[in-house]
């Protein structure tokens, strides 16, 4: 393994933007790390993991994938990249080969609570904003939540239904936070991912925008991922 301070890049999910990471990075930076966040254009998979690549070929060291919600599927596509060296999960999705995030979310547990996505229209899905906060952000500030409802990024149907080719955490190692109160992927289905990548786990009490409320647990995993490695 590589003794160089690694790169973090840190990757969106749908309906919001990389903004939302400015806790982790600068947490992160405080703590010495090299900090890139990917502004996806959540359209495609296949413009997303291409829009990845590119900020990770401005570097020439080691890199560390961070990916949150849908971003979880870049990071596993993308995560092939030969600089990767880990990839870090945070209440994502962490589909395999053949799969989507479509497909993971067809068979939700029972019981689990339904996200408020709406109808597509033009190709694109959005939630409900009377409903965005207790679903995708029950634990952030109201006057934040209501602010995130109402800067919704357009998410492409074919960012939903983009296949993954080739998984990396079938080869390379993972680590995942799993937020126990989130209301759009339900917990037990975050637990069966990241067992099944054979990830380290760390479950927080957190909603889907854990990485908003509570930045110092994600950027503690994150450094633990590094120390594992021996890579900072």
């Amino acid at each position: 393994m590589s003794t160089e301070t690694p790169t973090i890049a840190l990757i969106h999910g749908g309906f919001v933007d990389g903004s939302g990471w400015q806790a982790v990075h600068d947490l992160l930076r405080q703590d010495g790390y090299n900090v890139a966040v990917v502004q996806n254009p959540t359209l495609s998979l296949e413009g997303d993991v291409a829009a990845t690549n590119h900020v990770l070929d401005q570097y020439d060291g080691p890199v560390v994938l961070v990916g949150h919600s849908y971003g979880g599927a870049v990071i596993t596509e993308a995560g092939t990249h030969p600089q990767v060296e880990a990839l870090v999960y945070i209440t994502a999705f962490a589909p395999d080969q053949g799969e989507s995030v479509q497909t993971l979310i067809a068979d939700p547990p029972p019981g689990a609570p339904v996200p408020p996505i709406l109808p597509p229209r033009n190709g694109f899905l959005a939630l409900d904003k009377d409903k965005f906060a207790e679903s995708f952000a029950g634990d952030v500030k109201p006057e934040q939540a209501t602010f995130m409802a109402n800067s919704q990024v357009p998410w492409g149907l074919e960012a939903l239904g983009g296949v993954i080719s080739n998984a990396a955490w079938r080869s390379k190692p993972s680590w995942y936070l799993v937020a126990t109160d989130d209301r759009m992927i339900p917990p037990p289905a975050q637990r069966a991912m990241a067992e099944r990548a054979g990830a380290h786990v760390v479950e927080v009490p957190g909603s889907h925008s854990v990485y908003l409320s509570q930045p110092q647990a994600v950027a503690d995993l994150i450094h633990t991922a590094v120390e594992s490695l021996s890579i900072g």
